[in-house]
């Protein structure tokens, strides 16, 4: 075998299954704790179609557990950083970049075209529901991340179904939602069995004393953040690689 970026990886797979995965076309949409490791750890699994989504920069808040988040790239939107970081990895991608917010205005050109699977790593409910039920209707195959902030234990991060989630506040609320949708099954989702940490700290102080070096140019500043969670590194980096996992794993075994 002659070696290359990816010989670890065909060992494990096979060339047949390294080959399946370089022809796989991926969106994430949400690169923050959750997506921007998920979708780092499919770049190094071998896929080179990506599409990503987010709206946001980087803040100096994010070092502490988002993967693009460095001194160095503090103020620039993070689909500029991720995408810098994938074609370093491998310089072969199709990145496409939306430094957009996903709604139901920007659903369309975002899904325009097939992917082989889309990954959720929205924080905004509207948004997240109406993703959910966009891919749903369009027969992408979709996993959803639920609430990974305020959590410490990784031990308790699971996979199921929406319907068979439990002790996730962001599950209960999406299931919730999604019920009003006419959606109660057919969800692959990421979640936590940990009870919900009190917060130990009485605020970040975000709201008023933002310390972002272009918030005025944000369309969503800190100022806009209702509720602002604690999140460490570990938790949320878990959920991303386990979503990447799912996805790997699924693409492999489809025929």
């Amino acid at each position: 075998m002659v070696l290359h970026r990816f010989s670890r990886n065909e060992l494990l797979i096979g060339t047949e299954g390294l080959s399946r995965l370089k022809a796989s076309s991926v969106a994430v949409i949400g690169l923050g704790g959750v997506g921007s490791y998920a979708l780092e750890a499919l770049c190094r699994s071998g896929i080179r179609k990506f599409t990503i989504v987010d709206f946001d920069d980087i803040c100096l808040t994010n070092i502490n557990r988002q993967i693009h988040a460095l001194s160095s790239t503090v103020g620039q939107p993070k689909v500029n950083a991720m995408a810098a970081r994938l074609n370093d990895i491998n310089p072969d991608i199709d990145i496409k970049v939306f430094r957009e917010f996903y709604s139901s205005e920007s659903s369309d050109l975002m899904l325009s075209e097939h992917y082989d699977y889309v990954l959720d790593a929205i924080d905004h409910f509207t948004s997240k529901i109406h993703l959910i039920k966009s891919c749903l209707e369009r027969n992408l195959p979709i996993i959803s991340s639920m609430g990974a902030a305020m959590k410490i234990d990784p031990t308790l991060v699971r996979v199921d179904d929406i319907s068979r989630t439990k002790c996730c506040r962001m599950a209960r609320s999406v299931r919730r939602l999604l019920k009003k949708e006419g959606i109660e099954t057919g969800v692959t989702v990421v979640y936590s069995t940990e009870e919900f940490r009190k917060p130990q700290a009485k605020e970040a102080g975000c709201g008023v004393s933002c310390i972002c070096p272009n918030r005025s140019d944000q369309r969503f500043s800190c100022e806009h953040r209702r509720v602002v969670l604690g999140s460490m590194m570990t938790v949320p980096a878990i959920f991303g690689m386990t979503m990447a996992g799912v996805v790997i794993q699924r693409l492999l075994s489809d025929s």
